[in-house]
This record gives C-alpha cells, structure tokens and sequence, in this order.
C-alpha cells in the first residue's frame, strides 16, 4: 500500500521545509507541483526529494490540484498545502484506515494554530487513487463533489474520519492572511463561481461567512440563508451555516437569534471538536445576558473537548469572576496563560482580580506582562492600560 504526498505550491520557501520535513518519512513519493515560483521553492523541493513538475497558474485551484494527481504513483494521496504539517501521532491511524479495502476517504481534523474562534475543521486530504476522485472549485477546491458523484454510481465505498489532530495550518494568522491577501483572493474567486453556481450550497456558506468576517453583515446573512435552502446539505456544512449566521447575528446585536443559531449548530451530528466555537460563543452570549451559570457550563464544555483551549480557560475566568468567585478565576486565568503565554488580555484580568483580592505586587505584575504584550499588537490598549494604572496610583 503506498502512500504518495501531492502539493501545489508558488513562492513558499519560508514555509515548505517544514511541510516536506513533517512528511518525507510517512509517505513513499513526493510530488510538488509549481506554479511559478520565483524564490528558492523549487530547489527546497528537490532537495527532499521531491519529484518536481512545473503548471501555469490559472486562478484556478482545483486546475492546478487535478494537474498535481496527474503524476501520482501511489494507491492512496495525502494533500498538503506548504503552510501545514501533518502531526507524526496520527500516522499510525491513518495506515490502519488505508488498509481497508473499502475506504475510498479518509476525512482528516486540522487545527488552525492561534485561532481563537473555531481552531478544527474536518478536511478531505487523505484518499484513494481512484480516476473518478478529483478536485472542483477554483477555490476551497475540494474533493467531495466528485465523490459523492462516484458513490452514487459505486456505493461499496466508505468514507471515514479520524478524530484526533492530524494537520496544523498555519496560514491563518493575521500576519499570514495579510501578507498574502488570502481575504481579496478568496472573495473574487468565491464570487466568480457563486455568478455561475448562485445556489451552490458550499460556496453561499463559504463566500457568506466571508463577507460576516469583514464587516459585510447584510452581503453575509442573504447569502448564508439562500444556501440554506438546498435540499442536500452535508451535516458539517449545516453546522458551519448555523455557526457563522450565529457570529452574524451576534454582530447585529441580535443575541436571542444568534443563540438560536449556535444551538441548532450543536444539534449536527458531527465530531465534537468542530463544535467547539459554537460552545465557546454561546458562551459569550449567556455571559452578555448575565447568566454566568450557564456560561460556565458551556466553557467547562470547551475544556472537555478540547483541554488545551485557553480562550476557555480564559472565558471560563471571567464567568468565574462575574459571580464573584476571584479565586476560581484567578486560577483559570493562570491556566489560560500557561496554554498561551502571550495572552495579553489574560494577563491584564489577572491583574484586575488578583487587585481586587489585595494582592497588589502580584497584579502589577501581571498588568505590566499585559501592557508589554499589548505593545507588541495593540499599543492602544496598552496605553489605556498604563494610564488606567496611573489613575488610581500605580505606575506600571
């Protein structure tokens, strides 16, 4: 059973390295396709050994994806982009899933590193060698169309998931999504294909959570409710409807219908960790209605499904605080901080309840960590801070 990793790549010299180096001793081939790199890509791949093949880029993804299987050797296709890393825990899983003869699938959770909303999705980068699987969308292109195609025609087939982390993705943090122009890019290849596929389920979820992540709450609503309308809509799709029309109507300020949302999101029966910021943001909209109660209940929810989330933790303070109890959230907090120690705003809250509890010299440590790490992101916040401090007699 051998195992071919298949990429698309232009001008990734920074982040390929450690793509190829997370894989190279998983997988038994190696096949880069570029686009037209102008930096050392190129070179990097080769000297992983990589077979390297060359494609006109044509603001097409899925174009570009289908030419990469072309020279694929192998009976299952791992995909990639030079942005992510395959985590070395799940490799054993996945050959275990390979070895069955009636896997045609295998459904992979990726974790968005320094996402604070929504950190897992549930990718379909592992699959079989099969002619009839291939990509579609010239953006957020994707094998599920033509596999669900074929198993109307092949039902034997099974499609599968793993559900334990198997990529990180790097390449949506802000200074990525800036420094590549992922948003503008995304936007118009989206709205070229919703001119010509204006009911198309997928992309009125995609391009429509899009326009809510940028302001265009109105654009954002239509487009979620039109896709909304289809008949056939894959249980994780409809959770990510639901969810993003919860952020949506969060934003209007509109928090009963938001809540409505993010409760029919967790109804899907899908894997937990994917419902982990329909928890988190339900969450924040118990707190925002004064019932901390019921917002503790849902971190706490968080925090079993995913131990290591410190926006919980965080979240979870401040419920704790809310009701009064400083000491419980002065622990979270501390816990927060330990899961991500550059969190500046759980810092600066530490600062405020260790304040409250007398323990001066301690709080103004900690409001002085928050102030340094503000700067870094937020110099404004940090001055508000700092002359929030002078206030009431401290100098930090």
């Amino acid at each position: 059973m051998k195992l071919s990793f298949c990429m698309i790549v232009k001008n990734e010299e920074a982040s390929l390295p450690q793509c190829l180096n997370s894989v190279k001793n998983v997988v038994d081939e190696m096949v880069v396709l570029d686009t037209g790199s102008s930096d050392k890509t190129v070179e990097i791949a080769r000297e992983f050994g990589a077979k390297v093949y060359h494609f006109e880029w044509c603001n097409d993804f899925s174009a570009a994806r289908n030419e990469s299987l072309k020279y694929v050797q192998g009976d299952w296709v791992l995909v990639l982009d030079a942005d992510e890393v395959l985590k070395p825990e799940i490799v054993p899983q996945m050959k275990q899933a390979m070895e069955s003869d009636r896997h045609l699938v295998v459904n992979l959770i990726r974790q968005e590193v320094g996402a604070s909303q929504s950190p897992y999705s549930l990718v379909s980068r592992l699959f079989r060698n099969h002619p009839d699987v291939r990509f579609s969308r010239p953006y957020h292109s994707l094998v599920d169309d033509s596999v669900a195609e074929l198993l109307q025609r092949e039902p034997q087939w099974q499609i599968v998931s793993l559900s334990d982390v198997a990529i990180l993705h790097y390449g949506y943090q802000p200074g990525a999504i800036a420094s590549l122009n992922k948003f503008s890019r995304a936007q118009a290849a989206m709205e070229g294909y919703l001119a010509s596929h204006p009911n198309d389920p997928y992309d009125c979820c995609k391009l429509g959570a899009l326009y809510v992540q940028t302001g265009e709450i109105g654009k954002g609503i239509e487009l979620l409710e039109r896709g909304l309308k289809s008949t056939e809509i894959d249980a994780s799709v409809l959770y990510e409807f639901h969810y993003h029309l919860g952020n949506a109507y969060t934003q209007l300020n509109n928090l009963a219908q938001a809540a409505t949302h993010y409760q029919v999101a967790l109804q899907q029966p899908i894997l937990l960790k994917l419902k982990l910021g329909a928890y988190n943001n339900l969450g924040n909209l118990l707190m925002a209605a004064g019932d901390f109660t019921n917002a503790q209940k849902a971190y706490e929810t968080t925090l079993q499904i995913d131990p290591s989330f410190a926006v919980g933790k965080y979240n979870l303070g401040m419920a704790l605080k809310a009701m009064g109890r400083l000491p419980d959230a002065i622990a979270a907090y501390r816990q927060a901080i330990q899961r991500n120690p550059d969190y500046a705003e759980a810092y600066q809250n530490l600062g405020v309840a260790l304040l409250k509890m007398g323990n001066v010299l301690e709080s103004l440590e900690a409001f002085g960590k928050a102030i340094a790490l503000h700067e870094q992101h937020n110099p404004e916040e940090a001055a508000r801070l700092r002359q929030g401090l002078q206030e009431i007699g401290f100098q930090v």
